[in-house]
């Protein structure tokens, strides 16, 4: 959970910590559980919430109601019950001086599962790139000369499409919207597979389309090394993937970092997630974090 014990005499954070107050009308008394808890008849902050919700339940041991030891309790202190909506518990970490956010990175860097998480995490409206229904994109990996400007012009219209939907419907019931991917993303895929003269094409079009189109005020991108993802690559199993080549991989690479380097201001980060995994580890799901609070 991103929480490590430390040695030390008393009270100290464990990885998790989840006190078992009841099982029904269980009784259990052993090494490592006891149940009823022990110590709930003593703790208000226990006792209210727990009237809130169960009364009229009866402790098995003391014979007496919820609300019978609320009555009873030694406890001096009075909890607060708060009126507003607890969104998440990480209380450090907040989204709130952004209005869009785009997460950004190589094939199988793991952004559309890092929006994911944040956008459940911290309330936000989550734009995903639409492309598992592309039809030229498994053929795309076939033929590539064939393939790649009708794969391209597929893209930079299902694009902004959906970005003239999702982001033109504000949402009053989210904080902020985080996306997977930025216009910007057209280009450099574009960059890397057409030729000098489709490019030109395709660059015109794209800066008409997009004119309008809102841009994020924070773009991340995840940068992670080319081993790990072609490894990631393998691990999610698309078919029509597993023939990217690390030089493919590398070329958008670098076509990201020379887009970032011309790009003014200092609402472009680079987040080096090479050794991390935020999917399978939580503390480093929090590293992220913390650098995307750096931000802030």
């Amino acid at each position: 959970m991103g929480r490590e014990r430390k040695q030390q005499a008393g009270y100290s954070d464990r990885p998790i910590d989840i006190d078992l107050l009841f099982y029904g009308d269980s009784i259990v008394e052993t090494k490592k559980l006891t149940l009823p808890h022990p110590q709930l008849q003593k703790r208000n902050f226990v006792l209210f919430p727990l009237r809130d919700i169960a009364a009229t339940f009866k402790h098995p041991l003391l014979k007496k109601t919820i609300e019978e030891l609320t009555a009873e309790t030694p406890d001096a202190e009075i909890p607060e019950k708060q009126s507003k909506w607890l969104k998440n518990p990480q209380a450090a970490y907040t989204f709130s001086t952004h209005n869009y956010i785009a997460i950004e990175g190589n094939i199988g860097a793991g952004k559309t599962t890092l929006a994911t998480k944040i956008s459940e995490d911290f309330n936000a409206k989550l734009i995903l790139e639409r492309f598992k229904d592309n039809p030229f994109l498994p053929k795309f990996y076939e033929d590539q000369a064939r393939y790649a400007f009708p794969l391209e012009m597929s893209f930079l219209a299902d694009r902004y499409q959906q970005l003239l939907d999702d982001i033109g419907q504000y949402d009053l019931f989210k904080d902020f919207m985080i996306a997977d991917y930025d216009s910007q993303k057209s280009l450099i895929f574009a960059k890397v597979t057409l030729s000098e003269e489709e490019y030109s094409l395709y660059q015109k079009l794209h800066g008409i389309m997009y004119r309008e189109i809102a841009r994020p005020d924070l773009y991340v991108y995840l940068y992670q090394n080319t081993e790990r993802l072609l490894e990631n690559i393998k691990k999610r199993g698309r078919s029509y993937e597993q023939d990217i080549s690390e030089s493919y991989l590398v070329d958008i690479n670098k076509g990201y970092l020379n887009m970032i380097k011309n790009k003014r201001g200092n609402n472009v980060k680079i987040i080096d997630i090479s050794g991390l995994d935020f999917v399978e580890n939580r503390a480093d799901y929090l590293k992220v974090l913390d650098a995307l609070q750096a931000m802030e």
